[in-house]
């Protein structure tokens, strides 16, 4: 086990949990149609936004909300990718920043699920 002190373990977290993420039968349809063929982008991505978050080297730039906004997703698939997130985690990682990684994307998942009831709600036209 190791714990998340550098870039390096921030990427084997990206790309260990969107491996799984890719491959489930909830989240991988979505995703995959989504990103499309731009996964190297998107992992780029995740990787400066988990660096910003854990490391405090502020290396994301932009809003991790917009992108979800319109997607066709509820609660069942914020809790399948905390499932799959917390899996990664325990599986690679332990100590303070890895509990503070779980924190973190509990924390991203209820307010990204209230975002989105909020803007489904005001637009009268449910996603689901």
């Amino acid at each position: 086990m190791r714990t998340i002190i550098s870039l390096t373990d921030i990427q084997l977290l990206v790309d260990s949990f969107y491996e799984k993420v890719r491959k489930d039968t909830l989240l991988g349809p979505i995703f995959n149609r989504q990103i499309e063929d731009r996964w190297p982008q998107h992992l780029e991505r995740m990787y400066t936004f988990w660096q910003t978050v854990l490391l405090q080297e502020h290396t994301y730039h932009g809003s991790p909300f917009a992108p979800h906004m319109r997607l066709p997703i509820g609660e069942p698939h914020f809790t399948r990718w905390l499932q799959l997130f917390y899996k990664t985690i325990d599986e690679n990682f332990e100590g303070s920043k890895a509990e503070e990684a779980k924190w973190r994307a509990q924390k991203m998942a209820e307010m990204f699920m209230v975002k989105i009831d909020y803007y489904q709600t005001r637009n009268s036209k449910p996603l689901l």
